[in-house]
C-alpha cells in the first residue's frame, strides 16, 4: 500500500431491507471519513417505481431517513463522516427533500446534493426497437414498463463531494460506485487513473454487501456462527493507489480473513478480466490478498481498462402472475407421496382451465425440498421421510393462478397419506415481473446535481467501445504427473466457494484453500463437469457455450459463468432458489481427485 494518504470508508447497506445496526456500530467505533449505502436491486427498482406511482412523494428507501439520518444525525455531523447512498431508488429528489428535513430540524448546516439522469422510464417509447443485450429479445409491450434506469458511476459523486456536499443521495449507480466517488474526490483522480479506479471499485465491491465480507455467507460459516448476532461490518483504508486494507470495528464479530473477502470478491462476477462499470472496466485476475493480521486484508493488483461508451440499464416489465403454494408430507416415501399429489391437482385445475377456455399455464413448476432434488443426477439415494412440495404457476390471468391453489387444496382429502397443510394466511397471486437489460450511449443520459436550489447538468459522458477480444488470457493451471494413486475429496475441503446472480445467470466462484490445490481444482473442474451437476437446472444442457470458466492467477480462484439457469432469475422465478445463492453449496460437494498423500494430509 501507498504510504500517502488513506481514507477510511464504511459499507453500512446491501440491500433494502438490511438490519440498522451497522451506522450506530461505526460512529462508536469511530474513526471513518465517509459511510456508504447499497439499497437497490433491479426488483427494488420495480416495487419502488409501483410505490411512487401510489404516492409522488414515495419511491425511496424510507429506512435510510427513519433509520439511518433521524437517530443518528448528530453524531454523524459531530464526527464529520460523510454519508453516499443511493436510496433516492426511483425519486431520489423526495429522499434528498425528507433528509433535510431531518437535519434542519436537527439545528444542523449540512449540505445534501442529489443526483439524478438515471431515470429513463418516461422515454420507454425510444427503446421500442431495442433487443435484450443477453438474449436478443424484442422490447416488451410500453405499458407492461415499471421502470427503466441506467447505471450510472462514480464521478457525478465526486463532483458533488467537489462542491462540498456532506450527503449524496443517487437513484440507480452501480453499487461500487459510491465508495469509487469518495475515492476520486480524496485522492484527485482523473479518468485515465485506470488501476486506480479499478482497485477502488473493487473496494466499493468488497463493502457493497455489507458483513457478507465478513463471515456472512462464508462457506466456513461455523468458525463465526456463534459471533454473527453483533456481526462487523465492513470498513475499506484505501489508499491512492487503488489499494486497500478490509477491516472491521473492533470487538464486532464475525472474521476478516483471505476466505472472507476472497469470496466476496468473487460474488456475482461474470468475466474477471472484464467487470463492467461506468467509469472502469476492471480486470481482478491478478488481485492478490494478504493476511497482515487479525481481521485486517491486504488487496491490491487490481487492473482498469477505459471506461465504456454506454451505461447499462435495466427495464423491469410486469409480465402475468404466479401463483407459488406450499404443502408438506410427512412418513415412508414422502418425496413420491408429493409428486403424485402435485400431478393430480394439476389435472384437476387444468380441466377447469379448459372448460372456462382460459388457457394452460404459461409455465409451471414443480420442487421437493428435503430430498436431495436440487443436486440432481447427484443427489443422494437415502429416502426422506419429510418434505416440503412446492407447486408454482404462472398465468396471465390472476384468477387462473388462483385455482391451483383451491384445486390443490380441495383434494386434501384425496391424497396419499401424509399431507400436512400450510399454517398462516393462504398465498395469493403475485405479479411476475422481469428484466430487460439494454444499454444506452453515455451521451443520451443527461446527469445533473441538485443541492436543493435547482438541479446543475453536468457535462455529459463520454467513453471508448471495449473489444474483449483485446485481453490477453492468463495461461492455466497444467496438473502435475505423478505416478502416486488418488483419491477423491469433497471439493469444500479444498477450496471455499460463493454463488450470485445477475438476471438469469449465475456466477460460482471457488477460491482454493492454498494455492498448491489450484492444479487439481482446474483440473477437475471443467465446464463439462459443472454442466452436468447443474443440467437440473440449465435451460440449454447441450450447450457448450451454457457455462463458462475464468482463471484469476493472482488467487488461483476460478469463476464459473452458468446462463440461462434461474428460471428466469428474480422475481421472474418460481425456483425455491430464484438467485442461484445456493450453488455454491451444491458445487461444494463435488468430489475431486488428488494425490493420496494429500488426501491423508487433508
Amino acid at each position: 500500500m501507498s504510504n500517502t494518504k488513506n481514507i477510511r470508508i464504511g459499507g453500512a447497506s446491501g440491500f433494502w431491507g438490511e438490519s440498522d445496526m451497522a451506522v450506530p456500530q461505526f460512529l462508536q467505533a469511530g474513526g471513518l471519513d465517509y459511510i456508504v449505502f447499497d439499497y437497490l436491486a433491479e426488483i427494488t427498482m420495480s416495487i419502488m417505481a409501483r410505490a411512487r406511482a401510489k404516492n409522488p412523494d414515495m419511491g425511496y428507501a424510507v429506512d435510510f431517513v427513519t433509520a439511518v439520518i433521524k437517530p443518528n444525525i448528530k453524531d454523524i455531523a459531530n464526527q464529520g463522516v460523510k454519508l453516499i447512498s443511493n436510496a433516492g431508488g426511483t425519486n431520489p429528489a423526495a429522499c434528498g427533500d425528507a433528509v433535510r428535513a431531518v437535519i434542519a430540524d436537527a439545528g444542523l448546516d449540512l449540505k445534501v446534493a442529489v443526483i439524478t439522469g438515471d431515470d429513463l422510464t418516461g422515454r420507454a417509447d425510444e427503446f421500442a426497437q431495442t433487443k435484450e443485450m443477453f438474449t436478443g429479445e424484442a422490447f416488451p409491450d410500453i405499458e407492461s414498463i415499471a421502470s427503466i434506469n441506467a447505471y450510472l458511476g462514480a464521478f457525478p459523486i465526486a463532483k458533488a463531494l467537489n462542491d462540498g456536499a456532506d450527503i449524496v443521495i443517487t437513484g440507480r449507480c452501480v453499487d461500487s460506485a459510491v465508495t469509487l466517488g469518495a475515492c476520486i474526490h480524496e485522492f484527485g483522480w482523473d479518468r485515465d487513473d485506470l488501476d486506480q479506479l479499478a482497485g477502488a471499485s473493487l473496494a466499493g465491491h468488497i463493502l457493497e454487501c455489507g458483513p457478507q465480507a465478513t463471515g456472512g455467507n462464508f462457506t466456513d460459516w461455523e468458525s463465526v456462527a456463534d459471533t454473527m448476532d453483533n456481526a462487523g461490518y465492513p470498513i475499506a483504508e484505501i489508499a491512492d493507489d487503488g489499494s486497500f486494507v478490509t477491516t472491521k470495528p473492533d470487538d464486532t464479530g464475525g472474521a476478516v480473513t483471505v476466505g472472507t473477502v476472497g469470496e466476496q470478491m468473487l460474488y456475482e462476477i461474470g468475466d474477471p478480466q472484464a467487470y463492467m462499470l461506468p467509469d472502469v472496466v476492471c480486470d481482478f485476475s491478478m488481485v492478490e490478498l494478504d493476511q497482515l493480521g487479525e481481521n485486517r486484508v491486504l488487496v491490491k493488483g487490481a487492473k482498469g481498462y477505459p471506461a465504456p461508451d454506454s451505461f447499462k440499464a435495466s427495464a423491469t416489465f410486469a409480465d402475468g402472475w404466479k401463483m407459488v403454494a406450499p404443502f408438506f408430507f410427512v412418513g415412508m416415501d414422502a418425496s413420491r407421496k408429493a409428486k403424485s399429489f402435485a400431478e393430480n391437482a394439476l389435472k384437476r385445475t387444468r380441466a377447469k382451465l379448459r372448460a372456462s377456455n382460459a388457457g394452460d399455464f404459461d409455465d409451471v413448476l414443480i420442487e421437493t425440498l428435503g430430498d436431495d432434488s436440487h443436486f440432481g443426477d447427484f443427489s443422494d439415494s437415502s429416502q426422506s421421510r419429510e418434505v416440503v412440495l412446492k407447486m408454482a404457476v404462472k398465468h396471465r390471468d390472476p384468477k387462473a393462478a388462483m385455482l391451483l391453489l383451491k384445486e390443490a387444496t380441495g383434494l386434501g382429502l384425496a391424497t396419499p397419506p401424509g399431507l400436512s397443510f400450510f399454517s398462516g394466511g393462504r398465498p395469493k397471486p403475485s405479479p411476475v415481473v422481469r428484466l430487460f437489460s439494454l444499454t444506452v450511449p453515455k451521451s443520451d443520459v443527461q446527469i445533473s446535481i441538485d443541492f436543493g436550489d435547482g438541479p446543475v447538468n453536468l457535462v455529459k459522458e463520454a467513453g471508448a467501445k471495449f473489444d474483449s477480444a483485446s485481453i490477453t488470457r492468463p495461461d492455466c493451471p497444467e496438473r502435475s504427473a505423478t505416478d502416486e494413486a488418488f483419491a477423491d475429496v469433497p471439493l469444500i475441503q479444498l477450496a471455499w466457494g460463493r454463488s450470485g446472480d445477475k438476471g438469469d445467470k449465475s456466477n460460482i466462484g471457488i477460491l482454493p484453500r492454498d494455492p498448491s490445490y489450484t492444479e487439481w481444482l482446474w483440473a477437475a473442474l471443467d465446464t463439462d463437469t459443472v454442466r452436468r451437476r447443474f443440467a437440473h437446472f440449465l435451460q440449454n444442457t447441450d450447450d457448450p457455450a451454457s457455462v463458462e470458466r475464468f482463471f484469476l492467477p493472482g488467487t488461483g480462484a476460478i469463476n464459473f459463468l452458468l446462463h440461462d439457469v434461474l428460471g428466469g432469475g428474480g422475481v421472474a422465478s418460481m425456483r425455491n432458489d430464484p438467485q442461484g445463492k445456493s450453488y455454491a453449496q451444491i458445487l461444494l460437494a463435488t468430489p475431486i481427485p488428488i494425490p493420496q498423500s494429500l488426501a491423508e494430509a487433508l
